[in-house]
């Protein structure tokens, strides 16, 4: 059994690890000096709970509430929590070639997906490296509804204008516009109990990846996504700013469960149980969709056209396989970060490194994912990972690394 002292250390390596991600991070985006933090609408909200505020991807955003990380990520496993996440890119695609447009861009078959659908996909680049993650809807309003991460937010909708322009030229029917709603997400195993009493259709129709527009705690207009990004059953929500704070005060107050604010570090060490990948961290221009253990976002369909960006890299890994292949890593002592450098067991080469990890503290293990070669990617292989100038034991193993509890459809 851990000692005090030793869960004490360890809790203080978590703290000290996660505080490190999230400053890098940040200052990736824009020189600090010149950069003007923004505020999503609930900031004064989350300072009068107790939120602890920190710079993240040019906004302030709250890292934790008083009762701290790894009490905020227990609990999303156990209960509910809210997540403010509208420092979030949401952009909205009309035109009758709205879904030819976005296909122009990313790597799945959007033509494809079902009225109230969704998807993750990834935009590529020529040399098929990614440029970020994001989730398309095909609302049956008519339009395509979009989120994409923050940190990219400038650079992604740049590069939607960009085509924008091409295919307006072209004598496209298209336009791109950003939502400006509240975006939070509700994320937990008893979502269903909490959010049901407040909304005005039945959750058991809603599955995994899909969306509907719905009244949500008395507030009109809302969009309620089947999704999120902490392997847990639970929505996004798409709320006018005007009534986001009240909604989120209706959701802490339910009787049906446990419902908390939780924190941009608790979202960190969720995500990474749950074997999802953090953009900049994770994946980048430099790997591809292969290469990053996505390969089932290119979708058969855009296989056979070959028409996305970088299709010829992207579809030759997949026949005859990458040089390096994205696993996820299970470890015990001093817990793993990102830019760790891999061996292989006998420490004789160095056949990786990893991009992101931290304790578990579901697990109480530490665990981590990152880049090796495709040789040593099986499913048990033993390797040493070196950290601070010791050589970690570790064991590749299969993600998430936290059974996932998405609703889906039987």
């Amino acid at each position: 059994m851990m000692t005090m002292m030793a869960c004490k250390n360890s809790i203080t390596r978590w703290h000290l690890s996660l505080n490190y991600v999230l400053k890098m991070r940040y200052f990736a985006t824009k020189p600090l000096q010149t950069q003007t933090l923004k505020r999503t609408s609930l900031y004064d909200f989350h300072v009068s709970h107790g939120a602890k505020m920190v710079p993240f991807a040019g906004w302030e955003m709250p890292v934790q509430y008083k009762t701290g990380i790894i009490e905020e990520h227990l609990h999303v496993r156990r209960e509910v929590g809210i997540f403010d996440v509208a420092h979030m890119l949401q952009t909205r695609v009309d035109g009758k070639d709205r879904k030819k447009f976005i296909e122009s861009l990313v790597v799945t078959d959007i033509e494809g997906l079902k009225e109230n659908q969704g998807s993750l996909t990834v935009f590529t680049n020529d040399k098929g490296g990614i440029l970020d993650d994001l989730i398309v809807n095909n609302a049956s309003e008519g339009y395509l509804y979009v989120v994409s991460n923050a940190g990219c937010a400038d650079k992604d909708f740049a590069h939607m204008k960009d085509k924008e322009k091409h295919f307006k030229k072209a004598g496209a029917d298209l336009n791109l516009s950003v939502i400006d709603s509240t975006l939070i997400a509700l994320q937990g195993p008893k979502m269903v109990n909490v959010l049901q009493p407040y909304i005005d259709f039945d959750l058991k129709n809603l599955p995994f990846m899909t969306t509907v527009v719905s009244k949500v705690c008395n507030a009109n207009g809302c969009r309620v996504t089947r999704c999120g990004y902490t392997g847990e059953d639970g929505v996004e929500i798409s709320i006018p700013t005007a009534l986001a704070d009240s909604v989120v005060t209706t959701l802490l107050s339910s009787s049906k469960a446990s419902v908390k604010m939780i924190g941009l570090g608790a979202r960190d060490s969720l995500r990474l149980e749950a074997g999802l990948c953090l953009y900049g961290s994770d994946i980048d221009e430099t790997t591809t969709p292969v290469e990053a253990n996505l390969t089932w976002l290119v979708s058969k369909a855009r296989r056979a056209k070959s028409d996305f960006p970088g299709a010829n890299k992207i579809l030759e890994q997949i026949k005859s396989k990458p040089e390096k292949r994205r696993v996820g890593f299970i470890s015990t002592g001093i817990p793993v970060r990102g830019h760790a450098k891999i061996f292989s067991e006998d420490e004789s080469e160095l056949i990786g490194e990893t991009t992101s990890g931290c304790p578990s503290p579901t697990l109480k293990k530490n665990v981590s994912m990152g880049y090796v070669k495709t040789h040593h990617s099986k499913n048990g292989t033993q390797v040493k990972i070196e950290v601070r100038q010791n050589m970690i034991d570790a064991e590749v193993v299969k993600m998430p690394f936290v059974p996932s509890n998405y609703f889906l459809l039987k």
